[in-house]
């Protein structure tokens, strides 16, 4: 008879404690959750790789790998009688009961911008419960990459109204901040220069969010397409026997051409 998946994962929570234990694996032994952060972030990026590739079968192991680092910090937590796993699953599962009051309760949303808005609304009163008054902006990771912490700071915003109406109207920003930004490099003022540059990247991701593309994701694609047409170019240079230096700007800008005209 096949396992459960409650099976399953108390079998990965039975492992994990065995690897810190005190005949268990030396390595786990000496981590902490401070040496394991990198292998989180390293581990989500993997999952998003996996999931632009289309792979199930990479996306499977992945989220294995990713959901391993969830327990190894649940298990060095009980270790030190902070919570335990049980309590982590407990709190995201009373938090989505709470959340979803048109599931779960008597709310009605039957939209999905309805959803999103009684949701925001809920945290705000769970923090302000918790910790007083609390602004619409926190919880969005000062840690985050900043397109995807722009991102989800002005989706918070728009959830209360706090938008503009139409992409149009973010077009003409994106035009205003560009013509701000060639006024300051006129001035040669770094500062002001550094600034008009955010804030026209501000209104870039403002404008990706109006056309429903994820600026942070889109951005990973276009790199991914830079490396595959650069390597092109290396590639059909080191074919003839020639090296990036001894091209020419013309003859790299022509591969480029050929790489980008096959898809790369």
């Amino acid at each position: 008879m096949a396992e459960s998946a409650a099976e399953k994962f108390a079998e990965l929570v039975d492992i994990m404690a065995r690897l810190r234990g005190e005949n268990g694996c030396p390595w786990d032994r000496e981590q902490t959750s401070e040496s394991i952060k990198p292998y989180l972030v390293e581990e989500t990026y993997e999952v998003l790789e996996a999931i632009d590739e289309q792979d199930p079968v990479k996306l499977k192991e992945e989220l294995g790998d990713l959901m391993l680092q969830i327990v190894f910090h649940a298990q060095m937590a009980e270790e030190a009688d902070a919570f335990t796993v049980r309590d982590v699953l407990a709190a995201i599962n009373d938090k989505l009961v709470r959340r979803h009051p048109h599931v779960f309760g008597d709310v009605k949303a039957d939209t999905a911008q309805e959803v999103l808005f009684n949701w925001e609304q809920i945290k705000q009163t769970e923090r302000r419960r918790e910790k007083g008054q609390a602004s619409l902006l926190d919880g969005v990771p000062r840690e985050l990459p900043a397109l995807l912490r722009a991102h989800r700071l002005q989706e918070k915003a728009s959830r209360v109204g706090f938008d503009w109406k139409e992409a149009q109207e973010v077009f003409r920003k994106v035009e205003e901040e560009l013509a701000e930004l060639r006024a300051a490099m006129q001035g040669q003022a770094a500062e002001r220069v550094e600034a008009e540059l955010g804030d026209l990247l501000f209104a870039l991701v403002n404008l990706s969010r109006f056309l429903a593309v994820n600026p942070e994701e889109a951005l990973r694609k276009t790199i991914a397409r830079f490396i595959a047409r650069f390597r092109y170019i290396e590639e059909e240079l080191a074919r003839r026997g020639r090296s990036l230096r001894q091209a020419s700007l013309e003859e790299m800008d022509a591969l480029w051409a050929e790489a980008k005209a096959q898809g790369r």
